[in-house]
């Protein structure tokens, strides 16, 4: 089969320069609407003031209203009697000064009292200046006057302005219409999405559409999800031309803009019109496609996730701002700390997904996984780093501007956990959020050991771990090799069996390690320096067994979900994890270890609000019953303080 061919790889700036410069006539007609439904619209033109605001001299006080030059001279020893109604009149604030007034003094200033004929006065001691305490006729807004600009965003206060100034119905560009055709034989509509029909294997849900339509929301379009169009070039070529005559203003091909045998997008677009850039030296994101069709942008876009997500994001939104006049709101950024190496590849800007934490000052990034189709990493991230393709990547320990995706505030909030994984973080991280607004707790997963040199550098506030060692003692022996002079607090998280993770039936009768090495059978292990593997290893070495006998020893995964989820796809046949997670996928288990996994906590933090509240939860009944519904933990000295190193 044909393949498509790249045209030439352009930097993510040159392409949205080449969108733009292409398409910088807007399609968008000025309408007017009223007030009410104007919130998040742009202004088309200038919102010219009707009405001055304030329209009258009004109190700015409540008090009394005056001519200030009647009080010219008073003072404590000469102190001005003013007959209300007459000289003074009582007026509230925000009320319409009296024909003659030029000033209010302020209640607490006047003592009231009466003159010698009954008549109801007020005594002065200082005497007024003229407008004192007094908003004047256009204050703040003068009738003709521009209130707000072309291109401006209206959001709750640009609604005040506009309504102080009379201006009922501004006049907005209309919502840019979106076309999305999510294309791929093997997606099935969401809602259609039932556990038989995905469990065969052979279908997946169509969700970027869903992603993509709430990003043109957010970028003041109208969304419209059209049907999926199957790995079919003339189906595409159909569903292309249908979108391109309705009434949308731009069309978005989601999937097939590679270079694969069944990947048409760039030869539709190609075929039908002007095909302008094919391939954009962005990681993820690198098939992105776009051209004219009619007059009309065609963008095709890839079809893993992160890689959808990330071009649209760099050429969609940005488009559609521009024909609003405006540009995507500006995210926040922080110079973060990287504490490991980060490769780069040459020739490619790169997007990298991170977790953040505000440790000792210093904002620290941990990267998430790098792939395309890893959607979660998106959702879990913190910040994206944006390495450029001159970039030889970063070193460990330096320094490098990261955007925001939380807000710096948030992120202080938060605890940064590395080390082992477990599920029970999670729960610890949502039960903060729900009981504690502000709080969240961050983990990163690199194995027990990475957690402890993470600790003695600075660059977290806790670790998890659970560290094996040749005496069958948990935790405290690393911790004296490898935080010596540095003094924590061990807390018990939970009890938890290890075993081997299995297919329902357990069709290898995998009852011990020596099972391990069967003819044919595929393991998956977790990553060096993990406490899984070093539980692994300790085990093996007490039983005289090769790590080379097993096949699979090196085939490694970092989390125990993951380790779950490769024994339910069929690509290993075992694994080492813990109950919760073959329970979590409905998977068998054969219990093999009970280990002890601890928080590991320097002592500078042991009496920081944000630890004292995790550990209250940790003992709390909320967590312990969550936990114990999992499966495969003993939760007896949750939260319990069970050692402390000196350093």
């Amino acid at each position: 089969m044909q393949r498509s061919v790249y045209l030439k790889l352009v930097s993510p700036a040159e392409a949205l320069r080449t969108l733009l410069d292409a398409f910088a006539a807007s399609p968008l007609k000025p309408e007017a609407i009223p007030l009410s439904q104007a919130h998040g619209r742009v202004l088309a033109e200038a919102a010219t003031a009707r009405l001055s605001s304030p329209a009258f001299h009004g109190a700015a006080m409540d008090g009394v209203a005056v001519a200030a030059e009647e009080t010219f001279g008073a003072s404590e020893r000469r102190p001005k009697v003013l007959r209300l109604g007459e000289k003074a009149h009582w007026i509230n604030t925000g009320h319409i000064l009296p024909r003659g007034c030029n000033a209010v003094i302020m209640v607490e200033h006047l003592v009231p009292g009466k003159d010698a004929s009954g008549h109801e006065t007020v005594t002065i001691e200082k005497a007024a200046f003229p407008w004192q305490h007094v908003r004047k006729l256009g204050e703040d807004i003068v009738a003709t006057e521009i209130v707000l600009p072309p291109g401006a965003l209206i959001g709750p206060y640009q609604l005040g302005a506009l309504a102080a100034a009379g201006i009922t119905h501004p006049v907005v560009f209309a919502k840019p219409k979106v076309a999305i055709i999510p294309s791929g034989s093997e997606l099935v509509p969401l809602e259609e999405a039932t556990e038989e029909i995905l469990g065969q294997g052979e279908k997946l849900p169509e969700f970027n559409g869903l992603v993509l339509a709430a990003m043109v929301r957010e970028a003041g379009g109208e969304p419209a999800v059209r049907p999926i169009v199957p790995d079919r070039e003339e189906e595409l070529r159909r569903a292309l031309l249908e979108a391109v005559e309705s009434d949308a203003d731009l069309v978005v091909i989601n999937a097939g803009s590679s270079a694969g045998s069944e990947d048409y997008t760039a030869g539709v677009i190609a075929g039908l019109g002007d095909l302008l850039v094919h391939g954009i030296s962005m990681m993820p994101g690198k098939p992105t496609a776009f051209g004219s069709v009619r007059g009309k942008p065609v963008l095709g876009i890839p079809g893993y996730p992160v890689s959808a997500i990330l071009a649209f994001e760099e050429l969609g939104q940005p488009l559609l701002a521009a024909w609003m006049g405006r540009s995507m709101p500006e995210p926040g950024v922080e110079q973060a700390v990287f504490p490991q190496d980060i490769p780069s590849r040459p020739g490619m800007e790169e997007f990298i997904r991170v977790k953040l934490g505000l440790v000792n000052g210093n904002f620290i990034a941990v990267p998430l996984p790098r792939g395309a189709g890893t959607v979660s990493s998106l959702s879990r991230a913190e910040g994206i780093l944006r390495l450029p393709a001159d970039s030889e990547g970063l070193s460990a320990g330096s320094r490098s501007p990261v955007r925001l995706i939380k807000s710096a505030r948030d992120i202080a909030g938060s605890l940064l956990a590395i080390g082992s994984h477990d599920n029970t973080l999670d729960i610890l991280d949502s039960l903060l959020r729900k009981h504690y607004p502000g709080r969240s707790f961050t983990s990163s997963n690199v194995g027990s050991l990475g957690g402890l040199m993470a600790l003695r550098e600075g660059r977290c506030h806790l670790a998890g771990s659970h560290l094996l060692s040749e005496d069958g003692e948990y935790n405290k022996d690393a911790v004296r090799r490898h935080l010596s002079g540095f003094p924590v607090q061990l807390m018990r998280l939970v009890d938890r069996e290890q075993g081997f993770i299995v297919p329902p039936g357990n069709p290898r009768s995998i009852t011990s390690l020596h099972d391990l090495t069967q003819t044919g059978l595929r393991f998956v292990n977790r990553q060096r320096g993990s406490g899984t593997r070093v539980l692994l290893d300790f085990h093996l070495k007490r039983l005289g067994l090769s790590s080379g006998s097993i096949a699979g020893y090196e085939d490694e995964e970092y989390t125990h979900m993951q380790i779950a989820a490769a024994v339910l796809s069929g690509r290993a046949d075992v694994g080492l994890g813990v109950k919760s997670a073959a329970v979590a996928l409905k998977l068998d288990f054969v219990p093999f270890a009970v280990e002890e996994y601890d928080l590991v906590i320097p002592m500078r933090y042991w009496e920081d609000k944000r630890i004292q509240d995790l550990a209250a939860l940790a003992r709390s009944d909320v967590f312990r019953k969550v936990v114990l519904d999992m499966g495969g933990y003993s939760v007896d000295r949750s939260g319990e303080l069970v050692w402390t190193f000196p350093g």
